[in-house]
């Protein structure tokens, strides 16, 4: 059973439950202790174990369902009879995927082929499990395409002794028994659809995560112009666990407030090694859960006091905004106040002497994110220098190729060296590595 449990775990993370490898443990302790043989037992007792949250719960729920669902195999053959003049059948000795002789599991015994007889026996759990143990003995568990449907399904018909039927079939074409030969193809015919609903099935509960795997690298790498809205929810998840990583791993250790209403869960959970007694209390914190925010929030728990501006031909502080609205609708105020007009770094530039200037210090870390193409208006790179002379550090990420910069009207070369660092940056791969070098020099 270690081997069932593995893959159910496999399938959670999958679909989107996080599971260390301290909850994997905790988890075969709890299966250990509830059992297999009650279905809701044992949910319940992984669901307490694994799931962390009310989503991660419903996830869990949902894959541990689809997992243990069996859809018994059926079969129009009728139950244990053959045809009147006693059929023509063929010996099987022992196919791979079924258990034991032909005889064993269906409750009769020998001189037909095992699938066959199972099928004209109406022996559903047979059928059920001789397809269970074909699928694990091709590895249908490492099914990550739709197209391989077939393929798998294909396989675990010839693993359960689908030539020994067809062999079979042929032969009740040959002595002209006509009623065996109706009986088993169209048993042959619902054998075919429920291996391929089989194989759906595992497709559903093993290929999440390898498809969402092969989305997210495909993200890391797709420039950030180029994205279609319908992408801007899983990169939004990206960032999210960027920030989150970052955090964990670069951020400050913050005393946590012991104010506020007790978590009961999580105080119980720490205190288990008293036996529940409450010798350590957590408090619960207000959380947000706002993917760009959370991005914003998280590099606060590693850099101090951010404060973030929005410019086209003129630059504004937006960093309220950013703090009390959701992302959508930030997105919208922000263009509502800053229009779309054409980029002026000049005018920028001096917006923000007049708006920040005077807060930098050596502390300070500035980060510019733009093209530097200001429609061929001046430039101001004395406001560039008395910033660079001013703050600790100016990065600059420009979503533009590095063999773009001063072509045409772009002013980067002129700029560039009033930066301590400046790089490309148009994909959130990009933007993973330039953080993480930030937060290294910040730690």
């Amino acid at each position: 059973m270690n081997d069932v449990l593995l893959r159910l775990l496999r399938a959670s993370r999958g679909a989107g439950v996080r599971i260390s490898v301290a909850e994997a443990i905790d988890a075969f302790q709890a299966a250990e202790v509830a059992g297999f043989s009650d279905r809701t037992l044992l949910k319940d007792s992984l669901s307490l174990t694994l799931a962390k949250t009310v989503e991660e719960k419903q996830l869990f729920e949902r894959t541990f369902d689809l997992y243990f669902s069996r859809d018994a195999v059926s079969s129009t053959a009728e139950t244990g009879q053959s045809s009147e003049n006693g059929g023509a059948t063929l010996e099987l000795e022992g196919e791979p995927g079924m258990s034991g002789s032909p005889g064993e599991g269906s409750g009769g015994g020998g001189g037909q082929g095992g699938l066959s007889r199972m099928m004209q026996e109406n022996d559903q759990v047979g059928l059920t499990a001789a397809m269970e143990r074909a699928g694990e003995a091709v590895g249908v568990s490492n099914i990550s395409l739709f197209t391989q449907t077939n393929l798998y399904a294909r396989r675990i018909l010839e693993q359960m002794g689908m030539r020994e039927l067809e062999r079979e079939i042929e032969q009740a074409r040959q002595v002209e028994d006509y009623a065996l030969l109706d009986r088993l193809e169209r048993a042959r015919t619902e054998l075919i659809e429920q291996a391929r609903a089989f194989v759906e099935r595992q497709l559903a509960l093993f290929a999440a995560g390898s498809t969402r795997e092969l989305q997210e690298r495909i993200l890391r790498t797709a420039r950030l112009s180029e994205l279609d809205r319908r992408d801007f929810i899983r990169m939004r998840a990206l960032v999210r666990d960027l920030a989150k990583k970052l955090a964990s791993r670069y951020g400050r250790n913050r005393k946590r407030d012991r104010k506020g209403v007790l978590d009961t869960r999580r105080t119980m959970r720490r205190n288990m090694a008293y036996d529940g007694i409450p010798f350590r209390t957590v408090w619960k914190r207000e959380k947000i859960d706002k993917p760009l925010l959370m991005f914003l929030y998280c590099l606060t728990d590693v850099m101090s006091d951010i404060r973030s501006f929005a410019f086209s031909s003129n630059l504004e502080e937006v960093s309220r905004i950013l703090e009390k609205e959701d992302t959508e609708e930030a997105i919208t105020q922000i263009l509502e106040r800053i229009g779309f007009g054409s980029t002026n770094y000049g005018l920028s530039l001096a917006d923000f002497e007049n708006l920040a200037m005077g807060d930098l210090d050596r502390k300070t870390t500035v980060i510019i994110l733009g093209d530097a193409r200001g429609n061929r208006t001046e430039p101001r790179t004395d406001l560039m220098k008395s910033i660079f002379d001013r703050a600790g550090r100016v990065v600059w990420l420009n979503p533009e190729y590095r063999a773009s910069w001063g072509t045409g009207d772009s002013d980067m070369l002129k700029y560039l060296p009033f930066c301590h660092q400046a790089t490309v940056c148009n994909t959130i791969g990009t933007l993973e590595r330039v953080v993480t070098d930030l937060i290294k020099e910040q730690a």
